[in-house]
């Protein structure tokens, strides 16, 4: 099984990192070579699917938090004043988030069963002689 603790703490360490460039003036934020577009699906894509891993069995939660944040940090946006919140940039990052959430959905029994397998490699006894 995952570490869910660990994955929680990536989970809203994620969430944080990407308020504090969604809320910081535009000098603060990391520059790519893609799009502005593009990063914001991705952002919020990482978020959607890092939540939905960490939260398993509650991922309800997971949407509530992702979709949420995206819409709360894009009101948000408005409020500050060296940033600006547009309609269009809220529904990609809901996109961005929702992809994230589906993606995590899909791929929480592969990550069960690969985890799982991983520490049965490293906790098991193994005979090298």
């Amino acid at each position: 099984m995952l570490n869910l603790k660990l994955v929680r703490l990536a989970a809203w360490g994620s969430l944080a990192l990407v308020a504090i460039f969604t809320l910081a003036p535009i000098d603060f934020r990391p520059a790519t070579t893609f799009p502005p577009t593009i990063e914001r699906f991705v952002a919020f894509a990482a978020v959607g699917f890092v939540f939905a891993v960490a939260y398993p069995r509650q991922f309800w939660f997971a949407v509530a938090v992702a979709i949420g944040a995206a819409l709360l940090l894009e009101v948000l946006q408005v409020l500050a004043p060296t940033r600006h919140g547009q309609l269009f940039d809220a529904a990609v990052k809901l996109a961005g988030g929702s992809a994230g959430l589906l993606l995590g959905l899909v791929m929480k029994r592969p990550l069960a069963v690969l985890a799982a397998s991983i520490q049965g490699f490293v906790t098991s006894p193994r005979n090298l002689g």
